[in-house]
This record gives C-alpha cells, structure tokens and sequence, in this order.
C-alpha cells in the first residue's frame, strides 16, 4: 500500500446500520488517485449508472485524496459523488473543511453510502465502528441548526456534514452542507436524503504516514508562499465577486435569464459597494493560506450567489440578495439552481406561459417567497424543486428553449454567446453546464482566441483546462491555486511523490486526467448519454446579445466545436 492512503474503502449499508471495509488496489489508487477519480471509479464499480440515483441501491460515495491530512496548503477537501437526481448524469461536488480530515482519520481513503434508514438518521462513524442515531428531532432544522446540535451531542471532535430541508424534501438540486461550505451541484443533499440520513458524523485517529516527510515540508512551505503572491490577490481582496463587475463590463453577466449580458444595477452588488454598506470579514478553510471567502453581514458572498440570485432574477438590492443567498444556505439549496429556476419561471410568467403574476423580474420579496416554496415544495415549489428542465416539460409551450440547462443542470454566471469558448464547455460538460469542471473562461479571457468568434483552435486549449480540473479536483486542492503553478504537472507530479513514495511523472499525470474525464464520460454512456446532449438550449444559438450583437453564436458553429472536442478527446 502507498504511503498516504489507508487502501481501502468503507461501505455502509443504512438500510442494516453496518459497514464493512472493502479492500482498493493499489492500481485503482494510482490510476484515479482519489476525489473525483476515485469516487468516478467507485460508483462505476457499484453499478451505479443504472440505478434511479434516489433509490435505496444507488451509492454516494465521500472520497478524500493523498493530499488530504498532509500539510499542503487547500488540501482539505473531499468530493461527493453519486448519480444526479437533477441531471441522471455522473455529478461530483466538492467541498472543504475539517470534515475531509476526519473522515480520512476514519481508516478510510473513501465512505461508499447504500440503502435506506428506517428513520430520518445520523450517521456515525468513529474508532468503535459504525452507527445510526435517530435525527427525527432534527427534521426540518437547517443544516447550521443541525451541525450544531449533533455537536453539541456527540462533542465538538466530529466533524459534521448535512442536509438542509431542502434535502429532506429531496429538491434535485439540494446540498450537502459542512460548516457553512456546501458540495452545491447536482443534488447530493437529495441523494443523501432519499437515504434517510440527516448528517453524517465523523471521528478518528488513524493517519497515514508520508513517503518524504522533509521534502513535503519543503513544498508545502514554498506552495503556501506562492499562494499568496499576485496570482491569488483578487481572491484574498474582495473574493470571487469582484468577477460581478468585471463580467458586467465584458457584456458577459448573464440578466433577466440571459435576456441580456449586462445589468444595470450591478454595481450595487460589488464588493465594492458591500464593504461600504456592511461589515465585512474574512474567513478561511482548514489548511488554506489563501483566505478567499468574504462575509458581509454574516453572509458568505460568492460571485455565482450575487449573479444567480441577483442579476439573472433582475435583482439589484443587495440586502435581497443576501438574504436569498443566506436562505439558500440554510435550507441547503444550490444557489445557481435555485436562482436559475426562479429566473426561468419568471420569464415564463412574463410570457404568459405560468400562471403566477407574483413572481416578477426584479421583486425580492418574490424570489425569496420562491426559495421557502422550493424548499418546502409547496404550491410552485414543488414543480421549481425539479428544475429548470423538468419545469420546462410541465409549462410546455417549447419553454425548454429558454430553460437555462445543459443535461438538465443550471448554467452558471457566464454568458455563452459573449464567452464562446467557455459556451463549448458548458455543452459538452459530463456533469452538464459547470465552470468548475471547465476553466474554458480563462481561454476566452486570453489573447488565445477571439471570445466572440471562436474557431476550432480554441478546443484544445478547452481539453486543457477540463483535464487539469479533473486532476485537481482528484488529489485535491483548490482551483483558486490553477495560477500559482509554473509547471502544473510536474509540481503536483512532485507533490504527489512526496506523499505517496510513487515515482510518478508529469506524463503520467496527463494520462491520468485523460483517464478520469473517460472514466466520466463511461459512466454517462451507461446512464443513457446521447451526443444530443452535448448542445445549448436554443436561446444561445438563434439570438446575438441585444447589448452586443457581435457576440452571436450559431448552432453551425457550436457544432463544430464539439465535434473537435469529441475528435481530439478520440471519442
């Protein structure tokens, strides 16, 4: 067994309240590493692509990587992954925090979760085994309610990750939340509810021990240098919604459902302008040097939350939009989900095809009735709780057209049409519209390509950024670190040696990430996938940006980029 991993996995069944430890190869290690890749691996293994992902025999698996427990600097992460119940597509979310460490600490380099409780549940995993408690005096508390109270239960040494109502409800695009950081897409916290679990507590003792414990030392003092030089600066300053602004100014801040690539209020959701009305601090995750989040008020502000719940839905006052972003946190929804549904139904009732006059362009109020209804699934609630594309089916009237979807999940805060690279990205994303999965922007925001005219010598930079995410989001660290490497593959081949003893190579990480995105791309083709769903819904590919009609994308086009794509990928 390689140094840094336990060397197998631990699947419970709650269904029997039992767990048992299942061997993993060293091959499987070294070929998919963990995060994503080992999660891909196992759920393949599992028979996972067939399985309705809500019933009691589809697993989700919490995988944690080498890298977790080790002193270099983001490495605090693990990955959720299961089959969605948003997209029927592979869906791997990540988050960070104490809870990967301690899960690792378990004895386990991954905990694979099948059947069903008897009970809405907690799940404990420590050093005497595994557990289920009952959480029914927990239903309906808010994922911060819940982490606090088992805390305060079980003590303050387990780490804790739940589900909001949302969960419960299983709204198919609910969250898993820790300590306030959510695994957001794709409906994991629905996953997790229709398994009956509430949370899931963790605690142990057992760590590995590192290959070269001088030489990780020596790295992780120089990565947590550079993490804080000029490549990370805007991140550390005002955070991810600075980029609110910048996109505003691109023409590339989807509006009103991407009606527009421009919103006339949005300097009243800068950071700018928040750090003026509102108190303002910095936090960090564990083991992270670089200080990214920003809470103003007490509210996390993430550029994708400002966009989803602010400009998209027509929202300009910034007190609505923190207080939606809040709810959605406390219910445990995914932020660009929820606001991208809300968005679409609110086009649809501008265009008569819904009947519901209250919810209006631009009313807070209104979209914050939206949220408690989704949560809840009461009245449009229940019909918003299924998303965009399976709201577009019940409305009718060829609304899927303006559904903002790819494979059913809701596009994030780039506009396709002004960012034609990252538009490749978003269609043929295996987990469908994703800028995590993807870093196909930076491309667009290059001297590489013309933005607004993108050719086919843009895919192989797309491939690019989407192999280097599967990586990162395998070992795992932090995307926010993409520019402080010199050379990506061989720091992080170097990385991975000092943790493992492994002699592994640049090349072979390269052929690792080919690996895991095919690893992807073989669970969809099992699950049902047809290259009709790599696209974009009509909107982007029959009308130019009304504020910028240079920025046009024709479905000609479109389809030639992901022709490329599948040529270059030998697919």
């Amino acid at each position: 067994m390689p140094f840094g991993y336990h060397g197998r996995y631990l699947r419970i069944d709650v269904s029997r309240g039992s767990g048992e430890y299942v061997p993993l190869d060293d091959t499987v290690l070294r070929q998919f590493i963990g995060g994503s890749g080992l999660g891909v691996w196992l759920l393949l293994a599992e028979g996972a692509a067939n399985a309705d992902p809500l019933a009691p025999e589809a697993p989700i698996a919490f995988t944690f990587s080498p890298l977790v427990g080790s002193p270099l600097t983001t490495s605090a992460k693990f990955a959720v992954v299961s089959k969605s119940p948003l997209t029927e597509r592979i869906n791997d979310s990540l988050a960070s925090s104490g809870f990967a460490i301690a899960g690792k600490s378990c004895g386990c380099d991954a905990i694979v979760i099948v059947g069903r409780a008897a009970e809405l549940s907690v799940l404990i995993v420590d050093e005497t085994g595994v557990r289920l408690e009952s959480a029914t005096e927990h239903r309906s508390a808010t994922c911060r309610e819940t982490e606090a109270a088992l805390r305060s239960r079980l003590g303050a040494n387990y780490r804790i990750a739940s589900i909001g109502p949302a969960g419960e409800n299983m709204v198919r695009y609910a969250t898993v939340s820790h300590d306030g950081r959510h695994a957001g897409r794709g409906g994991s916290g629905a996953v997790l509810g229709a398994r009956n679990v509430k949370a899931i507590a963790v605690r142990g003792t057992r760590r590995p021990e590192w290959a070269h414990p001088l030489e990780l030392t020596a790295l992780s003092k120089s990565l947590s240098q550079r993490s804080l030089g000029p490549a990370t600066a805007k991140y550390r300053e005002l955070g991810t919604a600075t980029n609110l602004v910048t996109f505003n100014r691109f023409g590339a801040l989807p509006t009103r459902n991407f009606q527009s690539g421009t919103f006339d209020e949005a300097a009243s959701l800068s950071p700018e302008e928040l750090s003026v009305t509102r108190s303002r601090t910095r936090a960090s995750c564990v083991t992270c040097t670089i200080g990214c989040e920003h809470i103003y008020g007490g509210v996390r502000v993430e550029y994708e939350s400002l966009f989803a719940l602010g400009s998209l839905c027509g929202v300009g006052d910034a007190g609505m939009v923190l207080r939606a972003s809040q709810r959605c946190d406390e219910l445990g929804l995914d932020t660009i989900s929820t606001g991208g549904t809300i968005a679409f139904a609110m086009e649809c009732v501008e265009r008569k095809w819904l009947d519901e006059p209250w919810l209006k362009f631009g009313d807070g109020e209104a979209m914050l009735r939206a949220i408690d209804s989704i949560g809840s699934r009461e009245g449009l609630g229940n019909l918003l709780a299924e998303g965009s594309r399976r709201a577009a089916r019940t409305i009718g009237h060829n609304s899927i057209s303006i559904a903002p979807q790819v494979k059913g999940l809701e596009i994030p805060g780039y506009e396709p049409r002004a960012l034609q690279t990252m538009a490749l990205g978003f269609a043929v994303g295996p987990r469908g519209a994703d800028h995590n999965r993807s870093g196909a922007y930076e491309v667009d925001f290059s001297d590489k390509v013309d933005r607004r005219h993108v050719t086919l010598d843009a895919v192989r930079h797309a491939i690019d950024t989407e192999d280097k995410a599967a990586l990162m989001d395998s070992l795992i660290v932090c995307r926010f670190l993409r520019g402080v490497f010199e050379d990506f593959y061989a720091e992080t081949a170097e990385m991975l040696h000092s943790v493992t003893g492994w002699d592994v190579s640049a090349g072979e990480l390269r052929e690792t990430a080919r690996r895991i995105v095919a690893a992807k791309r073989q669970f969809n083709l099992l699950a049902g996938w047809t290259p009709a769903e790599d696209t974009l819904p009509e909107r982007f590919l029959n009308t130019p940006l009304p504020n910028d009609p240079a920025a046009s994308l024709s479905r000609d086009r479109l389809d030639g980029l992901v022709a490329e794509y599948h040529r270059q990928r030998g697919w």
